[in-house]
């Protein structure tokens, strides 16, 4: 099971797979390498690496002041010097995404590329809340099945997605035992990320102005109640060399297979190569 320690003595899961061009792959909050499940199969000559951030996952679990996007980018930039990676490109999904954008502001020089799914430098007050009504609260479902169900019918910024997609996504976010769903994270990430929210909100657009020079992708769910539609807009302003890609009937977060998402992750690689 490839793992490595941390500066501050933490032991996190990685995967490893593949050989070409070295692709960082940073999940969403709660979530872990598995976020990339989908899209793996159709990336071709690429060295996909997957973190599970502490607290998540296979990934110990740590003292939760410290499940911070600061402390979660050193643990990547640790994890590259750890395969001995000198400069990767980086997928970032969500929080991935804005852990990404303080790469480029603190170790610019490591990076290839990144891409952005359904992340900006604004984040959606509307969609933070749905974050947060959940966070660290496991469900009352008791099962995959009942679970990819609820999701199905709730989730309606996602229309036309096969039933057995919704119980794949369930059996990634949750275990199932016998007294029920089980977080797969560290249920005191709710706690950082209140704590957090109790200050006042920073402006981030500097930090997305940092990944000037880079090649540069954004898709965003055109459902999406987390990046909102003029949020993306500006960052294409900002950056009109981007490619920026809606991807329809999705909402936060496009799991990266649709066709949308490809092309415009294919153009991206195309970019790095």
């Amino acid at each position: 099971m490839p793992r490595f320690t941390t500066s501050d003595g933490l032991s996190l899961y990685y995967t490893d797979e593949g050989a070409g061009l070295p692709l960082l792959c940073l999940a969403g909050l709660t979530r872990d390498g598995r976020d990339f499940e989908f899209v793996a199969p159709h990336l071709e000559g690429v060295r996909l690496i997957r973190l599970d951030y502490r607290g998540r996952g296979q990934s110990d679990w740590g003292d939760p002041a410290t499940y911070q996007i600061p402390i979660e980018s050193r643990d990547a930039v640790e994890l590259l010097d750890h395969l001995g990676i000198a400069r990767a490109a980086v997928l970032g999904t969500s929080r991935g995404g804005l852990i990404a954008m303080v790469l480029a502001a603190t170790v610019k020089d490591r990076l290839l590329g990144v891409a952005l799914n359904d992340i900006g430098p604004e984040i959606a007050p509307e969609g933070l809340e749905v974050i947060k009504n959940y966070l660290g609260r496991a469900p009352v479902l008791k099962t995959h099945a009942e679970m990819a169900e609820a999701r199905a019918r709730i989730l309606t910024g996602f229309p036309n997605v096969p039933a057995e997609r919704w119980l794949r996504e369930a059996q990634i976010l949750f275990n199932q035992t016998e007294d029920g769903l089980e977080l797969t994270y560290d249920p005191r990430l709710r706690d950082a990320v209140l704590e957090g929210g109790a200050q006042p909100a920073p402006d981030l657009w500097p930090l997305f102005d940092t990944l000037s020079g880079l090649p540069l992708a954004c898709l965003r769910g055109a459902n999406s109640d987390l990046l909102s539609a003029a949020t993306f807009a500006e960052m294409t302003h900002r950056r009109p060399d981007m490619i920026a890609v809606e991807v329809p009937d999705r909402g936060h977060i496009p799991f990266l297979d649709e066709p949308e998402s490809l092309n415009a992750l294919g153009r991206w690689l195309d970019m790095l190569r």
